[in-house]
């Protein structure tokens, strides 16, 4: 289906082609024009946050320096074999005695390996568990529903929704098995401890620990063209939204006095997720990112949050007088 799909996309660009007088009139059987139609659909494919015009201006200043020993090149290290001296990069997948599917604990990432080449790095592999695709899946249907139509998109079009959710779906899954990671932490010190210092290490070793597990999002994402300095700084607002989660939790467990700033910032970080998911969705659909549509979403973010925490309230003391 999928390649039934690519290859109606191709005939339309020919026909677009052939009617802008852009088709070429030496190609042979045609093999020229499916060339550059491919290469034009690869140019308007969304990259980071590179605009159609800079593209265009890179790829001018790039085949001016270009030449067929570049492309010789190019082509031996596309075609790399995964001989035993060769530079083949693998993903090696656990198996299920090494990981169990189901658990609600971060899979460790596994590794991208290299064979003798300089020019291939590590990079770590993300991975989900089915609990948390399955915790996710309330927040994607909201998702879907109330921030599609700032896309122009229908959520009861099936096709609208099924284009954009392997991106969603496994962005929100790793952000839940990150925020379980760092409910795990929540643990309680310990009052032998005289002072905060082995507090203070564990919550930076924790905040350093979340911080690597994130980077093998950040790496997918990048390498899918969707990844823009705005989504990685939303990225690292879950960091500093589950810092503060720990902090107010470890407070509260003390009795101790907590700061009203840290609440009101700790409830508008929360629903940073939605906003990841947002800033991705413009770029899957290679829209700019409207800031007005943006600020109005940040302060109805903030304002069901509250309302979602004021709900959990009522239905805890409801039950705490039905059990008292």
């Amino acid at each position: 289906m999928e390649g039934l799909l690519q290859l109606e996309k191709v005939q339309r660009v020919l026909s677009l082609m052939g009617s802008r007088g852009l088709s070429d009139p030496t190609a042979d059987g045609g093999g020229g024009d499916r060339f550059l139609a491919h290469f034009l659909l690869f140019l308007v494919q969304p990259f980071d946050s590179l605009t159609v015009e800079k593209k265009i201006l890179l790829v001018s200043e790039l085949l001016r320096e270009v030449n067929s020993d570049t492309l010789e090149e190019v082509q031996h290290l596309a075609n790399l074999e995964g001989t035993k001296g060769g530079g083949e990069v693998r993903i090696i997948l656990p198996s299920p005695s090494d990981q169990d599917i189901s658990s609600g604990h971060l899979l460790r990432p596994t590794k991208k390996f290299k064979m003798n080449t300089d020019k291939l790095t590590i990079q770590d592999v993300p991975m989900i568990g089915f609990d948390a695709m399955t915790r996710a899946n309330s927040t994607l249907e909201d998702f879907c529903r109330s921030y599609f139509i700032f896309h122009g998109l229908d959520i009861d079009k099936p096709q609208a929704v099924f284009k954009f959710l392997p991106f969603l779906s496994f962005t929100e899954s790793y952000i839940y098995q990150l925020d379980a990671s760092n409910e795990d932490s929540l643990l309680l010190v310990p009052d032998k401890y005289p002072s905060a210092v082995l507090e203070r290490k564990k919550i930076a070793s924790t905040e350093a620990s979340l911080s690597d597990m994130l980077d093998p999002l950040d790496n997918l994402l990048q390498c899918q063209g969707l990844m823009t300095d705005q989504l990685r700084n939303e990225l690292k607002s879950g960091i500093q939204y589950w810092s503060l989660e720990r902090k107010l939790c470890q407070a509260l467990s003390r009795n101790d006095k907590i700061s009203i700033e840290d609440v009101m910032k700790a409830i508008h970080l929360k629903s940073f997720d939605y906003r990841v998911l947002n800033l991705m969705m413009y770029q899957l659909t290679g829209q700019q990112v409207n800031e007005l549509h943006m600020e109005f979403l940040s302060v109805s973010e903030f304002l069901v949050e509250i309302s979602d925490d004021l709900y959990d309230y009522e239905v805890s003391v409801a039950n705490d007088i039905a059990t008292g």
